[in-house]
């Protein structure tokens, strides 16, 4: 009785993802004309889209994200260590006269750059190894977020008919990002530079890379030698409403004076009374059982500016401590 409930079970699941595959492909077909009338060429579409193929593995990335069910500190743990500043000062030391060049042309410190690098690939060591024209495809297919992958897929295709983007080494994360910096398509196409002028935007090289990160943190509006976050003890009488558990928009902002009554330690953030600020309580509405104030942080305006790169705000906690590290040994 065990073994027809496990063959019973096994067909159940061949039979959902031969339905997913079928669907996918007529879904394919009709991408395709999109993708024509778009004015994609024929040939980018032969070669390149038409060879997608659905993965049911990005569908379930896509729903178990670990800035979805990590409480921060073990999150900040995982990715800001010993060993990652030192692989990052090794990098830095490496390519150092490249890197401020960067730093230096486009105002943004160069301990951003190496944190971002370090947090999003471990220093291009994990670029990811996902189809990427399938993983955009995948989602686009999906329903949850179809309208942003789409665009995405798009703009990627338009990338590569226009010669910027070679297709074939299109290998990165499962949701579609791609090189030292994981850019979306559409982060490519606005903020990608050729940096070295060799008619090609490779985002695996350190010139490529570097540069673009450098303009894309630049153009967003990011300013040079500006916190990103304290570490704040808050007291029981601090309204729920000031209590920022989201990333897609952070809500009720203030001068940090303004939150003085709500916050234990405000002598050690005093110096920041006239900036621009939010609270965030980033366990609250994830983490079982977390308590209501804690941890907690009040951030300023570059901190946002992260969040723009990466709408999560374990990630931009990630950063901006992985920065302060590199800030104290560069």
């Amino acid at each position: 009785m065990k073994v027809i409930k496990i063959l019973l079970i096994i067909l159940i699941v061949f039979n959902s993802n031969l339905k997913a595959d079928e669907n996918f492909d007529l879904w394919l077909k009709n991408f395709s004309e999109r993708a024509l009338s778009k004015g994609i060429s024929k040939k980018t579409v032969n070669e390149v889209l038409n060879k997608a193929k659905f993965l049911p593995n990005v569908i379930k990335y896509d729903r178990y994200q670990p800035e979805f069910y990590e409480d921060t500190k073990t999150y900040i743990n995982k990715r800001v260590t010993k060993k990652k500043i030192k692989n990052g000062v090794n990098l830095y030391l490496q390519n150092k006269n490249k890197i401020n060049e960067i730093e230096e042309k486009f105002s943004v410190e160069k301990e951003l750059l190496l944190a971002l690098m370090g947090i999003e690939t471990n220093y291009g060591n994990y670029l990811g190894k996902m189809d990427i024209i399938s993983s955009l495809a995948t989602l686009s297919y999906d329903k949850r977020r179809s309208t942003f992958f789409s665009n995405e897929l798009i703009i990627l295709l338009q990338l590569i008919d226009n010669g910027l983007v070679n297709y074939k080494v299109l290998y990165g994360s499962w949701a579609g990002a791609f090189g030292n910096f994981q850019f979306m398509p559409s982060t490519i196409e606005s903020y990608a530079i050729d940096y070295d002028n060799n008619n090609i935007i490779d985002l695996k090289s350190i010139n490529d890379s570097f540069a673009s990160a450098g303009n894309y943190i630049n153009k967003i509006g990011w300013k040079k030698k500006k916190p990103c976050f304290k570490k704040i003890e808050l007291n029981d009488k601090i309204p729920n409403k000031f209590l920022n558990t989201s990333a897609q928009k952070l809500k009720y902002k203030k001068k940090v004076k303004f939150f003085k009554k709500y916050i234990k330690n405000f002598e050690k953030i005093k110096i920041y009374s006239n900036l621009n600020s939010a609270i965030i309580t980033p366990d609250k509405d994830i983490v079982n059982n977390a308590e209501i104030l804690s941890p907690a942080y009040i951030v300023f305006d570059n901190y946002e500016l992260i969040l723009k790169w990466n709408r999560s705000l374990r990630f931009a906690l990630a950063v901006c401590t992985l920065k302060e590290d590199f800030d104290n040994v560069l």
